[in-house]
């Protein structure tokens, strides 16, 4: 199988879930933040993911945020799911519960609890999914942070097969990097994207597609940039611009320990109209400095120009 929508120089958007004041799936807000992502440019969405809290969302407040997003996208984005569970058959159910709701990209990460997860039987169990899916496949790789971790050595088999059509990339390793470069160039059909935000340029460089990030939803227009300055071959232009994001970034995860990482990004989503509140399920706090370099960079008092960063849309219509 095969996804019109997975071309080269693409920036995708892992996006958060907003929610009413109460904790359910904000409607509204959802048909907001994909016009957002429209306006940014980006391809297209993953939601359920990591960021997008979906390891922690109601089964019920899930088909909510996925129906309405494929609704409210009306062809303009797509849209993929992670469908991640700890054995084959949930993730199969999932799969098949996505593509009902008119999801395009099905999205697999390791179990959050196994027994007996040999390299082998994890390759096993992504392969058998990958066969079996009622949609295409991208493997979603969080290497260290992951409590199960295919072995480099066996990613040539996993990728072998023809129905896993993407990675997406949060190990920050080099090595798997490289092992995931190789697997494409005897796949050049496999489009690899990188999740690493704050290290866009060498990821890019070293042959990723593209790019599907947690912090699209806000960064996703100076992403565009970055790939296009390091497919334009002018690094000193794309390491500023990333210089750039990182520093957007900083303020609004509340700095280099990411201390306010969901409650922050979910406030600029507030501050730019997007989403209703910052509620989420991770309970991360919001200091006083995070929330007023936040305000600063959305009403342009920071002096930094972050305003036209965070709305392009919106400065192009003016």
């Amino acid at each position: 199988m095969k996804i019109a929508s997975l071309k080269r120089d693409q920036v995708w958007s892992a996006t958060p879930t907003p929610f009413t004041s109460d904790g359910r799936v904000d409607v509204a807000s959802v048909q907001r933040m994909v016009a957002h992502h429209v306006g940014l440019g980006v391809t297209g969405i993953m939601v359920a993911g990591t960021c997008g809290e979906g390891p922690w969302l109601r089964d019920r407040d899930r088909e909510v945020l996925v129906r309405t997003a494929v609704e409210a996208s009306k062809g303009r984005l797509a849209v993929a799911q992670q469908v991640t569970d700890n054995s084959v058959g949930r993730v199969l159910d999932n799969i098949e519960q996505a593509a009902a709701w008119g999801v395009q990209l099905a999205v697999v990460a390791a179990p959050s609890f196994s027994i007996n997860a040999t390299p082998a039987r994890l390759v096993a169990h992504y392969s058998e999914i990958a066969r079996r899916s009622a949609l295409p496949m991208g493997l979603y790789d969080r290497g260290k942070a992951s409590p199960y971790v295919v072995p480099e050595a066996l990613l040539p088999e996993l990728l072998a097969e023809p129905n896993i059509v993407m990675v997406k990339d949060s190990s920050q390793q080099d090595s798997r990097r490289k092992a995931y470069v190789a697997a494409r160039a005897v796949r050049p059909e496999l489009v690899l994207f990188s999740g690493s935000e704050f290290d866009c340029v060498d990821f890019l460089s070293a042959g990723y597609d593209g790019l599907l990030l947690g912090g699209g939803i806000f960064n996703g227009a100076m992403a565009l940039k970055i790939v296009a300055a390091v497919r334009a071959q002018d690094l000193a232009t794309a390491n500023a611009l990333q210089d750039r994001m990182n520093d957007l970034m900083y303020r609004v995860y509340g700095g280099p320990k990411i201390e306010c990482w969901m409650t922050g990004l979910k406030e600029l989503l507030v501050q730019l109209g997007v989403f209703s509140t910052n509620v989420n399920l991770l309970g991360y706090p919001l200091t006083p400095q995070c929330a007023a370099q936040i305000k600063a960079a959305v009403n342009g008092s920071d002096g930094l120009g972050f305003r036209e960063d965070l709305l392009p849309a919106q400065r192009k219509a003016s």
